[in-house]
């Protein structure tokens, strides 16, 4: 007797896991290369000002919402904007390292695929950071917004970008916490299948609402972050999908149709097996 058996594994989850030790060195290299290459771009302030009045002007002229309508929004209460300033400076890498790890433990193939997007985004950022540096709307004058940050806490950056040693705030566009949230959400809805997974897009969303409130990003920082995600999800593609599990027996075999029809096994469409018509009559 043939006893049932799991099905196999098929698509991402059959492809083996990259070495875990290689695997860790390379996540740590790019995040070192990230952080070295936005050291890189520091100073620059009269540019990154001249690019916030450009960037600011061209929201105004392409009728963009004011981001001093989210602030307002976020500085109702103390606890709000408290809360808003604690997720834009404790969840970006938290949840981008999550989001790595599961697919490294749960989804092989679309583990590889992710990190090489992320890889890619991350790269053509710090080049549109080094040849575009951009004061952020908090340190910009003419936007009337507040630095939640300094003034409600917590902030992730020094209170003058001069003395800042730990990061670039003139590293505005595109908003790297917008472009890997965004490949978050789009990350888990290809590698799962519940009808429930479109709710990640909440996450890039709420960064979205995060990013602007605080002033630290303008509507266009996101919008060209989504637009470099787009180029790069167009080259790097996923892996494919597996067939639907209807579609296979106990260890991944097809499934013969009852009815003994074109796909049944030695069979004639519309004729039974020939053992079929010998045990009819018994």
């Amino acid at each position: 007797m043939e006893l049932p058996t799991e099905p196999a594994q098929k698509g991402s989850a059959a492809i083996p896991r990259p070495p875990l030790v290689r695997e860790v060195l390379l996540v740590a290299g790019l995040f070192l290369v990230y952080k070295l290459g936005r050291q890189l771009a520091t100073g620059h302030t009269a540019e990154a000002f001249d690019n916030a009045h450009r960037v600011w002007d061209l929201e105004r002229f392409l009728h963009l919402p004011g981001e001093g309508s989210v602030q307002t929004a976020v500085l109702h209460g103390d606890t709000l904007v408290h809360v808003v300033n604690t997720y834009y400076a404790t969840v970006h890498f938290p949840a981008t390292a999550a989001f790595l790890i599961w697919l490294y433990l749960r989804r092989p193939g679309h583990y590889v695929w992710a990190r090489r997007v992320l890889a890619a985004v991350t790269a053509a950022a710090l080049v549109v950071h080094l040849t575009f540096p951009l004061a952020p709307p908090r340190m910009l004058a003419a936007t009337g917004l507040v630095d939640t940050g300094q003034v409600y806490g917590p902030t992730v950056y020094g209170a003058s970008p001069a003395t800042d040693s730990l990061s670039n705030q003139f590293a505005a566009m595109p908003s790297l916490h917008f472009g890997w949230a965004l490949m978050i959400a789009i990350g888990l809805i290809a590698a799962t299948r519940s009808r429930w997974r479109w709710l990640w897009l909440l996450h890039p969303l709420l960064t979205l609402l995060v990013i602007v409130g605080t002033a630290n990003h303008y509507w266009l920082d996101a919008v060209v972050a989504a637009a470099l995600l787009g180029i790069v999800l167009a080259v790097v593609r996923p892996p494919r999908k597996a067939p639907a599990a209807e579609d296979t027996g106990g260890a991944g075999r097809p499934v013969p149709h009852a009815s003994g029809g074109q796909d049944a096994p030695g069979g004639v469409q519309g004729v039974p097996d020939a053992p079929a018509l010998v045990g009819a009559r018994r």
